[in-house]
């Protein structure tokens, strides 16, 4: 399945030993933002946890083929 993600929110909460700053966090949701190939929401998820680094909180994408 192909989904392009268009709105994404990372839980930085956890993050004590480094806070990132306001432009890193704009980086970092703008470079998770696009089209990924996944089986289920579940893999698209995993995905990009993986790449990120970071959790997500609240992710938001369109499914643009199955």
């Amino acid at each position: 399945m192909k989904f392009d993600v268009n709105e994404i929110e990372f839980d930085l909460d956890d993050s004590e030993e480094y806070k990132l700053t306001f432009d890193e966090e704009i980086a970092l949701r703008d470079m998770a933002l696009g089209i990924y190939e996944a089986d289920d929401e579940d893999d698209l998820i995993e995905i990009i946890t993986d790449g990120a680094g970071y959790c997500i909180k609240s992710i938001d994408y369109d499914i643009l083929s199955k």
